[in-house]
């Protein structure tokens, strides 16, 4: 397999997630704009996560059945009428509260079979391996960060000029960019159908529970997400609230962004000396550490500092953990189980968007980030332990997977 379709995925990665990010700024911020209401600004937020909790099982089904490409592509073509359609109803005058809820609620639906039919189609096009799975999800974290890294930041500087409704035009125009990429450059690859394929909806969620390793890292997962989520919705209303500055709330996603993708090169390097649940293990640990130094209400290069410091090591338990997962499971239960992983990972997120929208009405929000970071290293130092007590154990498929 040439490299060519790897750089395609990647790139069609990199200006999809350019334009997510934006939005992930600009979203958030022309609700408190418009409506001045944290709380509103959580809802909205947890109507994007929602569907990935609530649809991410049943979504392995369309990743099974049109395959990773196909899938890929629908999701990509399904978002750019939905994405320009924000901005065209804002300025017709039509988009009320509700209706922007429903609309962000659809775009969610998209986000669980897209994530899916990517880590799908990787072994597809590089093999087997799990150390060169791993590479190349680390690869596609390295896309994700340099993403996160810029398109924050340019919607804060686009903001006061194009306004935050006229920046979603710029993310639909991303997904347009993406699906010609993937449909020019990325080769349809063969559908994997097996016995397991039969297993039905919840084959998935079976494999990953019932696997000894898998199950317990879930359930860790779940918590760590629910108590994380408050940062990322801490952190558009501080820059609100204590700078009031789009520029500053988009620095401090360009700072994580640029600790991400330094740490998805050092992953790229590590990975080939270190075991990969002893890198996850450690990893989540030092990640947790940088936390302790946001209820300093610091000033804004003190909180960009803090997260580059908590970002770069984010690479370094993403690339590994979805590499074990993939190489751990049968083909024939990828595009389930990977769902599966995604209903798990996100089940979560938006009680914790919402549990930060009523502690944000109620404490400062140096105050949310000292809980915060209480309940992320207690619940990183279980992840740890389980990562490292099996951090020798073999990864490959087993022979006769669980149904």
């Amino acid at each position: 397999m040439t490299k060519t379709p790897i750089a395609a995925l990647v790139a069609a990665e990199v200006i999809s997630i350019l334009g997510s990010r934006m939005t992930y700024l600009a979203l958030p911020w022309f609700v408190l704009v418009t409506t001045g209401s944290v709380a509103k600004m959580t809802y909205v937020l947890a109507a994007e996560i929602l569907p990935m909790a609530l649809l991410g099982i049943p979504s392995g089904m369309v990743v099974e059945r049109l395959g990773a490409r196909r899938t890929m592509l629908v999701c990509d073509a399904a978002r750019i009428p939905l994405l320009a359609g924000l901005p065209l109803l804002h300025s017709a005058g039509l988009l009320s509260f509700p209706l922007l809820l429903a609309l962000v609620f659809l775009l969610g639906c998209f986000m669980a079979p897209y994530f899916a039919a990517q880590r799908v189609i990787l072994p597809e096009l590089v093999g087997e391996d799990e150390r060169t799975i791993t590479q190349a999800n680390s690869l596609v974290e390295g896309g994700t960060a340099l993403a996160g890294l810029a398109g924050p930041a340019l919607a804060g500087v686009l903001i006061p000029f194009m306004s935050a409704p006229n920046v979603l035009y710029v993310d639909a125009a991303t997904y347009a960019v993406s699906f010609l990429l993937l449909a020019g450059f990325v080769p349809k690859t063969k559908k994997v159908v097996g016995a397991v394929a039969s297993g039905g909806v919840l084959a998935g969620i079976s494999f990953f529970f019932r696997d000894r390793l898998l199950g317990p890292l879930g359930a860790t997962v779940i918590v760590l997400n629910f108590v994380g989520s408050s940062i990322a919705a801490t952190i558009p209303f501080y820059a609100f609230d204590a700078f009031e500055s789009s520029r500053i709330a988009g620095l401090f996603y360009t700072a994580g962004g640029a600790g991400a993708l330094l740490g998805s090169i050092a992953a790229m390097m590590v990975v080939k000396r270190l075991a990969p649940l002893r890198m996850a293990g450690l990893g989540i640990v030092a990640a947790t550490l940088p936390l302790w130094l946001l209820p300093l209400d610091l000033p804004a290069w003190g909180v960009m500092g803090t997260l580059f410091l908590m970002m770069l090591f984010i690479p370094f338990v993403n690339g590994p953990i979805i590499g074990l997962i993939t190489s751990r499971t049968p083909a024939e239960l990828r595009p389930k189980v990977m769902t599966a992983l995604i209903s798990v990972s996100t089940l979560s997120v938006p009680l914790g968007f919402l549990a930060a929208g009523q502690l944000l009405g109620r404490w400062e929000p140096t105050q949310v980030f000292a809980a915060t970071a209480a309940g992320m290293t207690a619940t990183a130092l279980v992840f740890a332990t389980i990562a490292l007590r099996h951090r020798e154990e073999a990864v490959e498929a087993p022979a006769v997977p669980v149904a």
